[in-house]
């Protein structure tokens, strides 16, 4: 599981879910390699950041860093120099939580020397109930234009179709669908599919993706 290149940036439109997978993979990462470092590149949203879920990532061992500077009460349009560190240092693990849209994407160009084949992976998160990526036109243009910004390749896909608590296998499945028509027309492969822990034994045995287990760590209960 998460067999990727050391370099994980992860994008997708907002609601996509995006931030969720991120750190649900970075504290998974976590369980299996000693070093990782999850970056939130996020300076477009300032609702749901990782950097929130700061004290509960370093429990499960994840370094966080963020566009945010401690006592300024405010986020920046640039990423703290820490980030740095992981890129350089072969043996962290990085996982990049990258903002939803093109302009977002383009916080990526500073760090495009890093962005090496065979040492990076850019996974693009699809949630087929956002009206941005409900056809594989919208995905296909969402891809386009985040890669233009970034000038980096997407390299694989991530099924995270859902409705947050009241998610069910068919929404699964229907994301599913969309995913294999988008892997089709790229060539790129469905790496994850990102499911509410309480679906994980519901789902078919030969659905494409690794499986990882969503808990939901950024909304509360009662949201």
């Amino acid at each position: 599981m998460l067999n990727d290149n050391r370099i994980r940036v992860i994008i997708g439109h907002y609601g996509s879910g995006k931030t969720e997978f991120s750190i649900n993979y970075a504290i998974q990462l976590a369980k299996e390699e000693k070093k990782v470092a999850l970056a939130d590149l996020d300076v477009v949203n300032p609702y749901f950041r990782s950097r929130e879920k700061h004290g509960l990532l370093e429990e499960h061992g994840v370094k966080i860093m963020s566009s945010y500077v401690k006592g300024s009460g405010s986020d920046l349009p640039a990423v703290s120099a820490d980030v740095l560190g992981p890129l350089q240092d072969k043996s962290s693990n990085v996982v990049l939580d990258v903002g939803g849209d093109s302009m977002g994407a383009r916080t990526l160009g500073r760090y495009r020397e890093y962005f090496v084949e065979g040492d990076y992976d850019m996974f693009c998160i699809i949630n087929a109930n956002r009206i941005e990526t409900q056809t594989v036109e919208g995905v296909l243009h969402h891809i386009s234009s985040i890669e233009g910004a970034s000038r980096a390749k997407v390299t694989g896909l991530i099924n995270n179709t859902h409705l947050l608590r009241t998610t069910t296998v068919d929404e699964v499945l229907k994301g599913q669908r969309l995913c294999k028509e988008v892997s089709e027309a790229l060539n790129i492969p469905i790496k994850y599919t990102g499911v509410i822990e309480s679906l994980v034994n519901q789902l078919p045995q030969d659905i494409e993706g690794t499986i990882m287990p969503i808990k939901m760590i950024m909304r509360e209960a009662w949201m």
